[in-house]
């Protein structure tokens, strides 16, 4: 049964990482690795300004 949940969990994951949901998450990650003097943003500017730089520099994107 834990290789079925191990499973579940591992394409958990895959998905959030292709749909980017787990972006917060690295980027959390990378504040804290890189040494930023700043604090982190919140998760909420954090959506707010990866919205913004998406609308103002469109790529290739499904929607």
């Amino acid at each position: 049964m834990s290789s079925i949940v191990r499973g579940l969990r591992g394409f958990t994951a895959f998905v959030k990482g292709i749909m980017g949901a787990d972006a917060f998450e690295r980027y959390l990650e990378h504040h804290e690795a890189s040494g930023h003097s700043g604090p982190a943003m919140t998760e909420r500017e954090f959506w707010r300004d990866r919205m913004d730089r998406q609308d103002s520099n469109p790529q290739g994107r499904c929607c």
